[in-house]
């Protein structure tokens, strides 16, 4: 497999279907009124920059980053494409945010995903790429499912509550 990671302007079919996928399974894991994707107007905004992998024509997977302030961004639709789970899909756009999160000069990135089995391999991902539990942030509220995680980006010199 020859992946390459690009910036996406959203407008090819193969990426509304994967996020239509993407969106369809965060509603079959997720209670109602648990659903923090986005949805393709969401990714379309200024905060937004979205990335997808692509193998020839095949698109693998993609994922997002969204600023929340000039310090700290969220991951959002990180999503890798059925056929293609397992190869280190995830892996490569994570590290493309984080890039950019850097590149920003960002202090932290955070997340939420789901409490439930079906998140355990995002939640895994996450963990192995040294993002901690912690609490809400941004709008978010606390709930029984979601999960939220952040990383203090190196150099940036906060803790992981954004304390400096």
């Amino acid at each position: 497999m020859t992946m390459r990671i690009e910036r996406d302007d959203l407008t090819h079919p193969l990426v509304h279907a994967l996020l239509r996928e993407h969106l369809s399974g965060m509603q079959a894991n997720s209670p109602e009124g648990c659903v923090q994707a986005l949805d393709l107007s969401g990714l379309k905004t200024p905060a937004v920059t979205f990335w997808t992998a692509w193998d020839g024509d095949a698109l693998l997977g993609c994922g997002a980053l969204k600023a929340l302030d000039d310090e700290n961004g969220e991951i959002k639709s990180m999503r890798t494409a059925q056929l293609h789970l397992r190869r280190g899909v995830a892996q490569a756009i994570l590290g493309t945010v984080l890039a950019e999160a850097a590149r920003r000069g960002y202090a932290r990135v955070s997340l939420e995903t789901g409490s439930s089995p079906a998140f355990g391999a995002a939640q895994a991902l996450y963990a192995r790429n040294g993002f901690v539990r912690c609490g809400p942030f941004g709008d978010y509220v606390p709930n029984d499912f979601s999960v939220f995680m952040t990383r203090v980006l190196p150099g940036q010199g906060c803790n992981p509550t954004g304390e400096r």
